[in-house]
């Protein structure tokens, strides 16, 4: 009977375990409510997470990169000298830049290559317009506190090539923090739900093209009746 009770708490604390370390559905309320996020650890797996306007990406979704949203400036100088006899010099400075992502990196977080940048004192090197319109696979979703276990939650959207090739040297790309990387447009969800801002600038629009004869009063009347539900969505909450 004490073999039985013993073996009965030992799987119960499993199940207690693997419970912590996988979430089958995660909200952005969680991530931002106390009570459910001060018992979260670092680096949970998460099946679905539904952000903040209420769009849903799970395990397996297949989303787009869109346009990056950063700029990365480099400047390389040149020097040479004239004359027989190396008498003067003269220097150049050539600047260039390059479109990057600001919230989509190359590789996994922390993974190999981010732990490599870092020994060698660099930064963390970011997706650039290239994979611009780059179809991506959702590989994992991992959550993770804004500093103490006592912070809020962000969560991070692990980015695979559909068919299965690295980017570059890279095997994966990792949104750093999903609600900023959609809000953003940097990466961009199939099916995604307007937002109540849109919304209102499309309703003022239409609007627009109304007074100017562009738009009839029947079809800013359909729309209004459209867009009315997500305008005064947060106003009712």
């Amino acid at each position: 009977m004490k073999k039985t009770i013993t073996l009965f708490i030992i799987l119960l604390s499993g199940i207690n375990i693997y419970a912590q370390e996988n979430i089958d559905l995660l909200t952005y309320e969680n991530t931002q409510d106390i009570n459910f996020f001060s018992s979260i650890k670092n680096g949970v797996q998460v099946k679905e997470y539904v952000t903040v306007s209420k769009n849903s990406v799970k395990l397996g979704d297949t989303l787009t990169l869109g346009t990056p949203t950063s700029e990365e400036m480099s400047t390389r100088t040149y020097s040479g000298s004239y004359g027989a006899r190396a008498r003067g010099g003269v220097a150049q400075s050539r600047s260039t830049s390059k479109k990057t992502y600001e919230f989509i990196q190359m590789g996994r977080p922390a993974g190999f290559g981010s732990i490599m940048s870092a020994m060698n004192g660099d930064a963390q090197s970011m997706a650039d317009n290239s994979l611009k319109n780059t179809i991506v696979v959702v590989n994992e979703i991992k959550t993770y506190h804004r500093g103490s276990k006592n912070k809020p939650l962000y969560v991070v959207i692990v980015l695979g090539e559909i068919n299965g090739r690295a980017f570059g040297i890279n095997k994966y790309l990792s949104a750093m923090d999903t609600e900023l990387a959609i809000e953003s447009g940097e990466l961009l969800l199939k099916n995604r739900k307007m937002t109540r801002d849109e919304a209102i600038a499309k309703l003022k629009q239409a609007k627009e093209l109304t007074e100017i004869d562009m738009m009839s009063k029947e079809d800013f009347e359909k729309l209004k009746k459209e867009l009315a539900p997500i305008i005064t969505s947060k106003t009712k909450e």
